[in-house]
């Protein structure tokens, strides 16, 4: 069990320079995300909030719950490192869905949204959040 737990949260990049820019990539990335598309879930325009598509007419609550935590939680969790690659999966989802499904036939300019946060999002899975993150202090000081 301690094995599957170091594979999940354990990340290093091999040397400081590529963990530092790993650190600012993350940060950075989940900033964009809440400040784009996380604001969208609390503003109000022309009197409505944001409609989040349903293209896999899940239950609506689910998918409106799905959407917002992607965007509103799980960057505040990709800042600091808890849990990354856990916490990014609903949010590749979201962008893949974004990409796949409901963009698939407008132009190239709309899909390239959530094209790059999808390859973003799975390369912070593959890398995992770099040695500087809580993640990996969590490791350092109980394992």
């Amino acid at each position: 069990m301690n094995e599957i737990i170091k594979s999940i949260l354990y990340s290093d990049t091999g040397n400081t320079l590529n963990n530092y820019a790993l650190l600012v990539f993350r940060v950075l990335l989940a900033l964009e995300l809440f400040r784009v598309h996380g604001m969208k879930k609390f503003r109000v325009e022309n009197g409505q909030r944001e409609q989040v598509p349903n293209p896999l007419h899940l239950p609506e609550k689910l998918n409106k719950w799905v959407a917002t935590f992607s965007d509103t939680v799980v960057p505040f969790l990709i800042i600091p490192g808890i849990l990354t690659r856990l916490v990014i999966l609903p949010t590749i989802g979201v962008t893949a869905i974004g990409y796949f499904v409901v963009h698939r036939k407008d132009n190239s300019e709309v899909r390239d949204v959530p094209y790059m946060y999808t390859l973003s999002l799975l390369l912070l899975l593959i890398l995992g959040p770099g040695r500087y993150s809580i993640d990996v202090q969590f490791l350092y000081h109980f394992f």
